[in-house]
């Protein structure tokens, strides 16, 4: 491809900041898919904390896709970072719901551990790497300008409001409009 076939193609011109958050925000999808597999596939029903930790994924998601929209901003990033802060709690606290010796957890394991472990690492990645962006993108964010979106960010855009809206769906469902059932066992809320 020559250099006019890249602009084109929406590849020119993109920085680090770019990339590094498309490909963020595209973990962030697989994060979603994986919840809705579970989910639907696994008949896994999410717990509050677990729909609190989607909610916290798609809140950094945001900021994310923010950042791949716009250009880098350190308001994306704070709120990439205040998301990732909720969900190291919320993650946390479920860990220490099921600490005790003997006590299996809450939903099946991937590569042994339980999916709030892997959200509280997630997270935790997450404010790593707004620290690493927010010294890399520093001098980025005093240009005012607009990124154009290229044909591969906006459909990982796209994806992302559509597993967003899923998982509202998906919570209406689950906890009807009201208060979640602490064990979920089925959908309050029936199509």
């Amino acid at each position: 491809m020559n250099n006019l076939d890249l602009r084109q193609a929406g590849f020119a011109g993109k920085s680090w900041s770019h990339w590094l958050n498309l490909f963020a925000l595209v973990c962030v999808c697989g994060s979603l898919v994986e919840a809705f597999y579970s989910q639907i596939f696994q008949n896994e029903m999410p717990c509050p904390l677990c729909l609190l930790q989607r909610v916290a994924l798609m809140m950094a998601g945001i900021g994310m896709m923010l950042n791949v929209r716009d250009g880098p901003s350190s308001v994306h990033y704070a709120m990439i970072l205040a998301s990732a802060m909720g969900g190291v709690l919320t993650s946390g606290r479920q860990i220490l719901l099921h600490i005790a010796p003997g006590d299996k957890g809450y939903g099946s394991t991937l590569w042994g551990l339980h999916f709030y472990s892997w959200g509280f690492a997630a997270f935790v990645v997450m404010m790593v790497f707004c620290a690493v962006m927010l010294c890399i993108d520093r001098n980025h964010m005093k240009l005012a300008r607009v990124a154009v979106l290229g044909g591969l960010g906006a459909l990982v855009v796209w994806v992302f409001f559509a597993l967003a809206a899923a998982n509202t769906v998906s919570t209406i469902m689950v906890c009807k409009f009201g208060a979640c059932p602490e064990n979920p066992t089925e959908y309050l809320w029936k199509l």
